[in-house]
């Protein structure tokens, strides 16, 4: 990759923006392959594309003539270009994927689901693996099986692996510390390796052959299974018979209750796509070891003049920027540069990587599956949003709002006398829940007194207005609330109404929802600053869609805080050591019992710990004794 290159522009007040400044920008651009960005007049990214030809590429933007009215208007509030030249296409192929998800420019396609995906994970450092559920980053020693499309999708097969295989699913702690077998022995659930009741060989043999039925070798396991069967009755073993005829019957169910999987695709990513009325939905299927281990849908930001085949290339590339790709990609309609892009694919996972839309037969009937998936989620999806919209509008009505809110945060407090205290923010707009927006905030202030709930809330709007200001003080990302929804009334009304003046947004609507009469639902107040209370209607729609966002804002709070409380509860105080990481902790509390004996140890005795330094031991006597 070579140089990056940027138009001259004019002053920031009066930037020229149109065909004629990309013009002047084209004359320096020579054919190199490699990716150009668009900027407006205030720098922010338009779009971003690749080129095998930048200069030819760019060349087909010097017009407004023969593009639709997207690029047309796109092309008008370009004031400034970049590009950054590759040696190939392939690599400027990638860059542009990287570039569009991190830059998320407004004319892209765009995926804004980036949620990872969880695995199996079998582990290989302890001398009785356990086999779990896993996201993110994976171990180079442990074994790994997925994607699955959902939790709940492993957590299936996790459970159909504990009934055939009787695999432990207790933690390394759990399982040094037992001294008689755990209830998944009872309804056998588990073979008990804590307290050998079954062999180290015998349990590393059922390993491995879960690892099997997960590759769906599934055939062969059981053909064994009956072997062992066969064999332990004839030796008058009944009981290990029976045990054995009671993980085959176990299989069987489990491999009539996974519904119908492809015989003849044995590693594929199934994408359906439909669009409708300027909004798609991609289906896609996860099939592995001929099994289909779960679907989900996903819904780009796409304009109404996009092609199917731009929204497939769009959400292929994006969608496998950061994941591995399978072997084959079974996909409803066909991209451009399909070549190109199964190439580049292929370099990410180290090997090859196939780009088909089938046409018939038993792969075409899977695409077909996914479309129809897509189509319906995508109706339920239109139906729902519109009902929001309605909703929001209703909403500006009832809060006299001159617009409806695009999006409203919704902010409560958790704690328990004080004690662990959070605040919560959820996000609503015209799509629901935006769960990607929620956040959560650690209770900082150390002269608050405790459950204070007005100088919680207080710094909790403060941090947030804070972070706008500096993140988007003009106000253009969409990321600034039109409405504040605060759990209380006139009270944390006033007291976040005076801390928005301060910072020079006032002109925020801030509302406030108090249980009012006896506390019930139905009777809820609302307050807004300055003015009388008011209620609506008992049936009122708009009452039933503040009271479920309040209530989704107390469940995220209440969540947070147990899970601060929780953590809380587990902290070591070895945690807090710089320099002890997980193997110096275990020799110091292997040596001397607990955490409470070393912060009493003498330095001496700290010295004489096998793997402390001289150094670290005077670390950890001065982190303790200092106090």
């Amino acid at each position: 990759m070579s140089h990056n290159n940027q138009a001259p522009t004019g002053t920031p007040e009066a930037k020229p923006t149109g065909p004629e400044v990309i013009k002047r920008f084209w004359r320096s651009l020579d054919g190199s392959p490699g990716v150009y960005r668009m900027l407006d007049s205030e720098s922010r990214v338009l779009y971003v594309g690749k080129a095998r030809s930048l200069k030819n590429r760019v060349s087909s933007y010097t017009r407004l003539q023969g593009h639709s009215a997207r690029i047309r208007r796109m092309i008008s509030e370009t004031a400034s270009m970049m590009v950054l030249t590759t040696s190939t296409e392939l690599e400027a192929l990638l860059l542009e994927q990287n570039l569009i998800k991190q830059l998320r420019p407004r004319y892209n396609v765009l995926l804004r689901d980036d949620k990872s995906f969880p695995n199996i994970e079998v582990t290989r450092a302890h001398d009785w693996p356990q086999i779990r559920k896993h996201r993110g980053r994976k171990g180079e020693r442990n074994t790994y099986f997925g994607p699955f499309a959902s939790a709940g999708a492993v957590n299936r097969v996790l459970n159909q692996l504990q009934r055939v295989f009787l695999l432990r699913s207790c933690t390394d702690a759990q399982f040094q510390g037992r001294t008689r077998p755990c209830l998944n022995h009872q309804i056998k659930r588990c073979s008990a390796p804590c307290v050998g009741l079954i062999s180290q060989e015998d349990y590393l043999a059922s390993v491995k052959d879960a690892e099997r039925f997960l590759r769906g070798e599934t055939t062969e396991i059981q053909t064994k299974l009956a072997e062992q069967m066969e064999a332990a009755s004839q030796d008058m073993e009944f009981e290990r018979a029976a045990a054995l005829r009671d993980r085959i019957k176990a299989m069987t169910n489990v491999q009539s209750t996974q519904g119908v999987n492809p015989e003849g695709v044995a590693e594929a990513d199934v994408i359906g796509l439909h669009l409708e009325n300027g909004q798609a939905c991609i289906q896609v299927f996860f099939i592995r070891a001929n099994q289909n281990w779960g679907n989900r849908d996903f819904y780009p930001k796409v304009a109404e003049d996009m092609s199917a085949a731009e929204v497939m290339e769009g959400f292929v590339g994006q969608f496998y920027e950061d994941r591995e790709p399978p072997r084959m990609l079974l996909m409803s309609h066909g991209i451009e540069e399909g070549e190109l892009m199964a190439g580049a694919l292929s370099e990410r996972a180290g090997r090859k990587v196939q780009l088909l839309v089938p046409q018939r037969g038993e792969k075409h009937d899977l695409v077909q599956s996914a479309v129809r998936n897509a189509r319906e989620s995508l109706g339920r999806k239109m139906s729902e949003t519109a009902t929001q919209a309605r909703l929001l509008v209703g909403l500006g009505e009832a809060l006299d709002m001159a617009e409806p809110p695009r999006r409203v945060e919704v902010y409560d407090n958790s704690h328990i006398q004080g004690e662990h205290a959070v605040g919560a923010m959820i996000v609503a707009g015209p799509e629901g829940f935006e769960k990607s927006q929620y956040r959560k905030f650690n209770i900082k202030g150390t002269e608050l007194t405790p459950g204070d709930d007005f100088g919680m809330m207080k710094e909790v709007l403060g941090r947030r207005f804070k972070r706008l200001l500096k993140e988007d003080p003009e106000r253009k990302g969409g990321t600034w609330p039109d409405l504040l929804l605060i759990d209380g009334g006139a009270g944390q009304v006033s007291a976040v109404a005076s801390i928005a003046r301060e910072m020079g947004v006032g002109d925020i609507t801030v509302v406030g929802v108090a249980k009012g009469v006896d506390r019930d639902h139905g009777k809820e107040e609302f307050h807004r600053p300055g003015g009388r209370p008011f209620a609506l209607r008992r049936n009122d729609p708009v009452l039933y869609f503040v009271q479920r966002m309040r209530d989704e804002a107390h469940r995220f709070a209440i969540g947070t805080h147990r899970a601060k409380r929780a953590k809380a509860f587990v902290a070591n105080p070895l945690d807090e050591v710089p320099g002890v990481g997980p193997g110096r902790k275990r020799a110091l509390l292997a040596h001397f019992g607990s955490a409470k004996a070393v912060s009493r140890a003498g330095l001496a005795d700290l010295k004489a710990v096998e793997g402390i330094s001289g150094t670290l031991a005077e670390t950890i006597h001065r982190h303790f004794h200092e106090k």
